[in-house]
This record gives C-alpha cells, sequence and structure tokens, in this order.
C-alpha cells in the first residue's frame, strides 16, 4: 500500500500560495494590523530538506516576532491536546465590533459567522494562549532552534 501524497488538482497549489501572500501583504497595510500567531512547536521542529531553508524560515519567524504589531507564541507539545488540534483558525474582528472565524484544515476551509460559534472558538483561542509561552520565551525559544540548526 502505497503512502505517496495524491497530486493536487490544476489550480490549487496555485490557489494556497496566493492565499497565503495575501494574508502576508495584510501585515504590511498602513496602518498595518495588530495580529497574534500561536504556532505549534511541531511546526517549528519538522525541518525541510533543505537546512539552510529551514534556518531562514526560522529567522524570518522570529524577525518578525519583533515588530510591535506582531506577537508570536510557541505552543509546545508538552501542552498536550487541545480543542484546536488538526487544524487552523482565524479570528477576525471587523471594524463594526463584530468577528469571525476562519477554520482551514489540509483539505478545507471555512467562514463562521454565527456569533455563538465564534464565541466558542474564541474561548478555545484563549484557552490556547493560555497555553502557549509568552511571546519573550517563545522568542528564545525560537532562537535556540535557530542557534542548533
Amino acid at each position: 500500500m502505497s503512502s505517496a501524497p495524491m497530486p493536487l488538482k490544476a489550480g490549487v497549489l496555485e490557489e494556497r500560495v496566493a492565499a497565503r501572500l495575501g494574508r502576508q501583504a495584510v501585515l504590511q497595510r498602513d496602518p498595518p494590523l495588530s495580529v497574534r500567531f500561536i504556532i505549534d512547536e511541531s511546526a517549528l521542529r519538522r525541518p525541510t530538506a533543505d537546512r539552510v531553508i529551514w534556518r531562514e524560515q526560522l529567522t524570518h519567524i522570529l524577525a518578525a516576532s519583533e515588530q510591535w504589531n506582531i506577537t508570536v507564541q510557541v505552543l509546545l507539545l508538552a501542552a498536550g491536546d487541545h480543542d484546536l488540534v488538526g487544524g487552523h483558525l482565524s479570528l477576525l474582528w471587523m471594524p463594526d465590533g463584530t468577528s469571525v472565524a476562519y477554520l482551514e484544515g489540509s483539505k478545507s476551509g471555512g467562514m463562521v459567522e454565527d456569533p455563538d460559534k465564534v464565541t466558542r472558538y474564541r474561548v478555545s483561542y484563549e484557552r490556547l494562549r493560555d497555553m502557549a509561552l509568552s511571546p519573550p520565551d517563545s522568542a528564545s525559544f525560537i532562537a535556540q532552534l535557530v542557534e542548533d540548526c
């Protein structure tokens, strides 16, 4: 039985790259948005095939964490299981005070606008944030990974 990954449908990779570049562009707005990233330790420890690229990626995250509008926290594996395992959650606050959640997994993604559901995701996020290393400890953790590679 083969465990090779399924090839992506035509255009899917391009769409994913464009979406990620678009999200990065948001950080360059004037005035810049205030954002927080909670990154699972496993994502930081999984090297690319090219160790130079992996080191550059870690260095980029570390440099981003030093910007006033970007907060980076690392969720250690030792923190254990949590409500948001298995995907990505983005919480977005709108100018009118409402909020939405965007959930993204390896094979799907979708917007959640129902206020009760968004509140539940927000509580899960806040618990996750509390489980993660503080921003200064996270920066030290990532700096050590850079030094080690």
